[in-house]
């Protein structure tokens, strides 16, 4: 099963990265290049545990759709969603997230398998690997300038002072 590994180092609290991760709204946006919103299930906001949502968007040449559903969370340090269904045999992507002294370094690590046997891993081979990395490499960037500056309020609420 093809991996793809991303660190990015973002100068923001963990909370702020962990939670513009999750968010549907900042998701739309980060994407708008392929077209990508949310049709069904959560449609804004932030995703929670055992909550899906289903994408529609145009990757290579067609439209696609994408129901997506979180698996696993653990507040400001993972969590994980899986497809449900959609064009690919299998995805799970794990969003991992550490709080370091000059902010968070954030960890995706995406696992898919491709359908079609040896035409699919050809495929993959020549050209879906790459086309996935820069694409989640191009939303890692988006997400990064949001959090390190004053963007991120647009998609979170402010912080509450204690």
């Amino acid at each position: 099963m093809p991996l793809i590994h991303l660190t990015t180092f973002i100068q923001a609290p963990v909370k702020r990265v962990f939670d513009l991760s999750r968010s549907i709204d900042f998701h739309t946006e980060s994407m708008n290049h392929s077209y990508e919103i949310a049709v069904d299930g959560v449609m804004s906001g932030l995703i929670n545990l055992d909550e899906t949502v289903t994408w529609q968007a145009r990757h290579l040449f067609k439209n696609r759709t994408l129901v997506s559903l979180i698996t696993a969370m653990k507040p400001y340090q993972f969590f994980e969603d899986c497809m449900v269904s959609g064009d690919f045999k299998s995805l799970r992507h794990e969003h991992h997230f550490k709080q370091v002294s000059n902010g968070t370094i954030m960890i995706d690590l995406f696992y898919f398998e491709v359908p079609l046997g040896i035409v699919g891993q050809f495929f993959n081979f020549i050209y879906l690997k790459e086309y996935m990395e820069k694409l989640l490499a191009k939303r890692n960037e988006h997400l990064k300038q949001a959090a390190e500056t004053n963007a991120w309020k647009k998609y979170l609420p402010e912080p509450v002072p204690l």
